[in-house]
């Protein structure tokens, strides 16, 4: 009896040219359809160049940057996944902030694709990004290199085009604040952790004093030009800040000006609200604990969109929050920076 597993013998006793089609065929749909566990994530390198890359504090270093990019397990092509820029600080790398910030766990989670830039250890001698540069500062520079870079990744791995987010820590946050600034159209969202207003810096010479005292030029005709040059009625560029009340290195009072300055790019009438060194008045603020410290949560909306994010850490100094502290920069406590970026994303693409 034929129970269907066997092609049905011809007349020699061989099986029929029938039998071994469907043979074939079933093994071929057998093979498309079986479940197979999902593929493990990988990393892959690239560099990208810009011709409008050259920075000013740094004109010998041709205008590239090698950069890796985390594929999260189970990825493929056929999904139109989001891509999150992470931007890693001074005297830190890549492969460091992707450690500390354990932004891989998340991208397996979620499905998401990590781009992480690198800098090029001639381009800043403490291995920053020039965030202060003026050709940076305008969008051009550093900010140029890594659009090539966002571009170059979205058209090999088939990101989603309208789901970009750009993170960083440090004057890796500072650089994501500039392309959230003058590339509006390019992403969906900024993350900065421990940032810096774009455009902070009058000069390179100004950096340090920006850093511990704020701003020196004006930020908010910075962010009103940006709004006024582009589609204002379709402009929206969410933001989220973590900001530690203890940080000596970049001080809160650089988060308070980059609020203000995204507020008045997404056209929040918040944005000159009070005195200019402390938070505007918010539409929503929450007080809760975390591992005992306090974290102030305040937020501003346009109609019911959410364009800015505050939480301020209270006794976190110049760390990534909730980070594997086997690394510089990272603090162990709650709450978790990650898991802030990861439901600040979300609620941004529903």
């Amino acid at each position: 009896m034929d129970n269907g597993d066997t092609p049905s013998p011809g007349p020699n006793g061989r099986p029929s040219i029938l039998g071994r089609l469907w043979s074939r065929t079933r093994d071929f749909f057998g093979r498309l359809f079986r479940r197979k566990p999902p593929e493990p994530g990988r990393f892959e390198t690239g560099s990208r160049s810009s011709l409008r890359g050259m920075v000013m504090t740094a004109p010998w270093i041709w205008p590239s940057r090698e950069y890796t990019v985390y594929l999260p397990r189970g990825h493929s092509g056929w999904r139109r996944a989001p891509l999150i820029v992470l931007i890693h600080g001074c005297r830190q790398t890549a492969e460091e902030i992707a450690q500390v910030t354990r932004i891989t766990s998340l991208a397996d989670e979620t499905g998401w694709v990590v781009l992480l830039p690198h800098q090029h250890p001639r381009a800043n001698a403490w291995g920053c990004w020039n965030w202060f540069d003026r050709a940076t500062a305008a969008g051009h520079g550093e900010a140029a290199i890594l659009l090539a870079q966002i571009r170059a990744v979205r058209r090999k791995y088939r990101t989603h085009p309208r789901r970009v987010y750009v993170a960083g820590l440090s004057s890796g946050a500072a650089l994501a604040s500039v392309i959230g600034v003058r590339k509006p159209a390019a992403i969906a969202g900024v993350i900065a952790h421990s940032g810096i207003a774009c455009g902070a810096a009058s000069s390179a010479l100004a950096a340090l004093g920006v850093l511990r005292n704020g701003a020196d030029a004006d930020v908010l005709t910075i962010a009103r030009e940006a709004r006024a040059g582009s589609d204002a009625d379709s402009l929206s560029v969410p933001l989220l800040v973590v900001q530690g009340g203890a940080d000596d290195v970049v001080s809160p009072v650089n988060g308070v000006q980059l609020v203000r300055q995204y507020l008045a790019l997404n056209g929040h009438s918040a944005a000159d609200s009070g005195e200019l060194e402390d938070l505007p008045p918010p539409d929503h603020r929450e007080v809760t604990l975390a591992d005992t410290r306090p974290v102030t949560t305040s937020e501003w909306k346009v109609g019911k969109r959410l364009v800015v994010r505050h939480v301020l850490v209270d006794g976190l100094a110049h760390a990534w929050s909730g980070g594997d502290d086997k690394f510089k920069y990272a603090d162990p406590r709650a709450p978790d920076a990650t898991a802030i970026l990861g439901a600040f994303v979300r609620e941004s693409m529903q």
